[in-house]
């Protein structure tokens, strides 16, 4: 019998794995029930796996690469036997396809299974467009929108056009260009704790690009981006609303918007 660690050919309808993500289960669990109706709508058979955790990110970026160790393993363990893994967010699915392997690199054999579950693990704007071709039919929001694409979505995943695609779709949207949408909004993990002055800084000049496009609305595909810019918007009494870009493909858009008190 193959190995759970084997399993690449799809099945149908495809079985998915739903990553959560720290953030989203701790302070906007409507992006992961989103993300979960997206995929649904997509054609696939989704599980949450309960047992999962923090995929080791912010251990990494702090040189825990022991810890972090760990942590891939228990994620490579309960994650193996799933057709795909998809996640809400650019940077979680960024470390485990781009790090995972680098932090194992010591077990050839670890290392190997990394790279291997890694092609099969997805960011949910790209896994919706690039595996399932998805559209969504039927969702309106009536809102001028601006995006900005996260720094490890944009250059470790190459997530820029698939959500642009989806947002095409949504009736009554239109998208208004950001001034250095590719640039960091100064969250960068575990980087806004370190340099707050730094950080407080970049995303001051982010929040002010957010105002200049004219938008109502900002959206993005990593919760701690859109965390990061929302509370920078609010403090400076901007009436600018921020929501995951999954929420407004879902139309669940009916919630307080991030940062908004309920």
């Amino acid at each position: 019998m193959a190995s759970p660690r084997d399993l690449l050919k799809p099945s149908t309808p495809p079985r998915v794995a739903l990553f959560v993500t720290c953030l989203v289960d701790a302070m906007r669990p409507s992006v992961g029930f989103a993300a979960l109706k997206l995929l649904q709508d997509a054609g696939c058979k989704v599980e949450v796996p309960m047992q999962q955790t923090c995929c080791g990110q912010p251990a990494f970026n702090s040189g825990d690469t022991r810890d972090t160790a760990v942590l891939a393993r228990r994620f490579i363990e309960l994650f193996e036997p799933y057709d795909y893994v998809v996640a809400p967010s650019g940077s979680c699915v960024g470390m485990t396809r781009a790090h995972y392997p680098e932090a194992l690199a010591e077990d050839t054999d670890w290392a190997e299974r990394a790279g291997r579950l890694g092609a099969r693990t997805f960011e949910l704007m790209s896994f919706l467009v690039d595996v399932m071709h998805y559209r969504p039919t039927g969702v309106t929001f009536s809102a001028t929108v601006t995006y900005h694409d996260s720094c490890s979505g944009l250059r470790e995943l190459g997530v820029y056009e698939q959500p642009r695609a989806l947002l095409g779709a949504v009736g009554g949207l239109e998208v208004k260009p950001l001034e250095g949408n590719d640039v960091c909004c100064g969250f960068g993990g575990t980087f806004c704790v370190k340099y707050p002055a730094i950080s407080n800084a970049v995303v001051s000049e982010k929040a002010a690009a957010i105002e200049r496009s004219g938008a109502q609305v900002l959206l993005g595909g990593d919760l701690g981006c859109l965390i990061n810019m929302a509370g920078k918007l609010r403090r400076d009494g901007s009436p600018v609303r921020a929501y995951h870009a999954a929420e407004v493909l879902a139309g669940m858009v009916d919630t307080s918007s991030i940062g908004e008190k309920g």
